[in-house]
């Protein structure tokens, strides 16, 4: 999903919390802490794909060209680099370190953080699940019955469930 999709979902967060708290924090502060959160977490895919690719490349290309952040985000990753699966986990590991310890320091921040996250997470996996592939473990067929693309195991044609 592009930051642009999380900016519009977060700013709706921000709003939300307006409509629902009464804001300790300005509330320009609000809208401000969940939209920097709902895009901010994405800064993980670059350490991702830093320790899946040994490389620092994709930092280097959004230094030599500014432009490909805001305009052409498919140009800053090599395709499969981040992987979906690390991604979502990598933003539930940051969010279940950064929510707990804002909750000591700021309650009304750890909540207004935790929903801006949960609302990027839920967005991630709605996207995730409408445009990626589930693969079986052990027969190397996706759900649909279509051998994988990596897997040798021939297609079944019972959908990939198991007879009974």
């Amino acid at each position: 999903m592009k930051s642009g999709a999380h900016a519009a979902i977060s700013l709706v967060v921000g709003l939300a919390a307006l409509a629902v708290t009464t804001p300790p924090i300005p509330m320009w502060a609000v809208v401000a802490v969940a939209v920097a959160v709902g895009v901010g977490i994405d800064f993980d895919h670059f350490f991702l794909a830093w320790y899946n690719a040994g490389d620092l490349d994709p930092i280097y290309r959004c230094l030599r060209d500014p432009r490909i952040v805001f305009f052409a985000q498919d140009e800053i990753f090599e395709e499969g680099i981040v992987g979906a699966l690390n991604r979502l986990l990598s933003h539930v590991v940051i969010g279940g370190i950064a929510v707990p310890a804002l909750w000591l320091w700021r309650p009304y921040l750890a909540g207004l953080v935790g929903a801006s996250l949960y609302a990027h997470l839920l967005a991630d996996l709605v996207a995730t699940t409408r445009h990626g592939v589930v693969v079986e473990r052990g027969d190397g067929t996706v759900a649909d019955g279509r051998a994988a693309a990596d897997g040798d195991a021939p297609a079944r044609s019972d959908g990939g469930r198991e007879s009974e």
